[in-house]
């Protein structure tokens, strides 16, 4: 079993911004889940192929996994690796390349360690490649305290080597065609470390400092359990379940802000409450277990259609096109975009409300009656 380390460099994201956080953490279980092993499998067939790339004796994993459709994004991964080594060996003539490779930070972040998927020294240039093969977030190395971590560990090993100037960070979602980059000169990165990473470590380390709700709750094991994160919530209780008509903009607007955090947390809140009733035995007052709805379906469909034939019935069968997703798997990719052109749309989505940090462009929407009258004219 991995050994991960409290103060890891992929959790950052939640002890850098809520320091107590990572001792509150400890008191659940840290489970895995499909989507976690998926990207594991994803990691070791990339690392896999980048070391036959480089020469390196490497047996190719095998998995439950194993798909097409992960050969294909893990290839996208290949290609970018490829193409940062190949600049990295026409500007230097000896680069240093390193897969899969162990940092240790700890003298920033207390018994801090981690590994870096891929790892290229040249010409004073260090470059840190993550693969992230989820698909549900899009990640920006911006900023990304993961990969300022990674960094970091990589120039406390090989600075003193190689006089390294500069860092690129570079994230690779393949899944999400997302590749992003973000480039700062070392003497930053160093005085973040000292200035805003390892104060941090130290009141997260202890179980220290305060508790700050943010969007970083959703990946906290005691999420279900913090206080901090309830009390953030509960500030809707404030507006007493007005009708809109009575509250004023600002307040619709604080509302609108905190409606999805809120209807998150509730939603954490019932699965915690749910899975200890029905594993732990816990009785909460005024609540029970019940059997769930359920929908009915055949016990053998192949003997229900000998019975009903049988009975002279013959009109029981629904045929209907394949779904889009199971047209492309059937066809192929090339195939299917030749075959299908023109014949395939996108609607244009329902006009919703979000924050005005979504990426999506604004859009204007015309709805008065003069505006009607104007383009029916």
């Amino acid at each position: 079993m991995a050994q991960h380390a409290l103060l890891g460099a992929s959790s950052s994201h939640k002890w850098l911004y809520c320091p107590p956080s990572a001792r509150l953490e400890e008191q659940f279980e840290n489970t895995t889940s499909i989507f976690a092993e998926e990207g594991t499998a994803a990691h070791e067939l990339s690392e896999y192929k980048i070391r036959q790339f480089l020469g390196q004796k490497a047996h190719k994993p095998s998995s439950k996994f194993d798909s097409e459709e992960m050969e294909e994004y893990t290839d996208i991964y290949l290609n970018l690796a490829i193409e940062l080594i190949t600049k990295a060996t026409e500007n230097c003539k000896d680069p240093l390349i390193l897969v899969e490779q162990r940092f240790d930070y700890s003298c920033y972040v207390q018994e801090g360690f981690g590994t870096g998927d891929l790892v290229i020294i040249a010409d004073g240039t260090l470059d840190i490649v993550d693969l992230k093969y989820g698909r549900g977030v899009s990640v920006s190395a911006k900023e990304n305290p993961q990969m300022k971590i990674y960094a970091l560990g990589a120039l406390i090993l090989f600075d003193p080597l190689y006089d390294i100037q500069k860092v690129r960070m570079t994230i690779c979602q393949p899944r999400l065609e997302n590749i992003s980059t973000y480039e700062v000169p070392a003497s930053e990165l160093f005085e973040w470390a000292e200035t805003e990473l390892k104060p941090k470590a130290v009141l997260a380390f202890k179980g220290a400092g305060e508790f700050l709700p943010g969007d970083h709750c959703r990946f906290c094991r005691a999420r279900h359990a913090c206080r901090a994160r309830a009390a953030s919530h509960l500030e809707l209780a404030k507006y007493d379940f007005k009708l809109p008509a009575l509250l004023e903009d600002d307040e619709i607007v604080e509302v609108i802000a905190l409606a999805d955090k809120l209807a998150s947390w509730s939603a954490d809140i019932y699965a915690y409450a749910t899975d200890k009733a029905i594993n732990s035995g816990k009785v909460w007052p005024g609540y029970k277990l019940v059997t769930g709805r359920s929908n009915r379906k055949y016990t053998n469909e192949a003997d229900v259609i000998k019975t009903v034939t049988a009975a002279g019935y013959t009109d029981i069968y629904k045929q209907s096109l394949i779904g889009l997703a199971d047209m492309e798997k059937l066809l192929g990719k090339k195939e299917f975009n030749e075959l299908l052109i023109g014949l395939i749309e996108k609607p244009q989505g329902k006009a919703t409300l979000v924050p005005d940090s979504d990426k999506r462009q604004a859009i204007k929407i015309n709805n008065t009656a003069e505006a009607d009258f104007k383009e029916e004219t």
